[in-house]
């Protein structure tokens, strides 16, 4: 089982910015998409919304609400992946979600993901 353990959380303020994390524990990158999730307060998990996503190849997907200020990134040789989140509005504030799954060239934010992360709480204050 291959884990994935987020960080960089906080607590920011309107217009912030914050990047987020995801290390896995997989020998490489480069058989897995690595993607973000969400989940709003108030909001079972059930309701998780996919945020932003990165195949095996680099190929990269974002959700309509985070395009044109979250960026997703990866260094292979530490095996993370990254998200920054700028221009951050009190409507970001979610736990934010880490998930591995082997990617077969489809929409990384969508099929079952076997390992995911604890989570880490983003709050953007007004």
């Amino acid at each position: 089982q291959i884990e994935v353990v987020e960080s960089g959380g906080g607590l920011a303020h309107t217009g912030g910015s914050l990047k987020l994390s995801c290390k896995a524990s997989a020998m490489t990158l480069d058989y897995y998409a690595i993607s973000w999730f969400r989940q709003a307060p108030g909001k079972a998990r059930e309701e998780r919304e996919g945020v932003s996503c990165r195949g095996s190849d680099g190929r990269t997907i974002y959700a309509d609400s985070v395009k044109g200020r979250f960026t997703i990134s990866a260094d292979k040789a530490q095996k993370t992946v990254y998200l920054e989140m700028d221009n951050l509005t009190p409507e970001d504030t979610a736990v934010y979600y880490c998930a591995l799954r082997r990617d077969f060239g489809t929409d990384c934010l969508q099929g079952y993901f076997g390992s995911w992360g604890q989570g880490t709480q983003v709050t953007v204050l007004s």
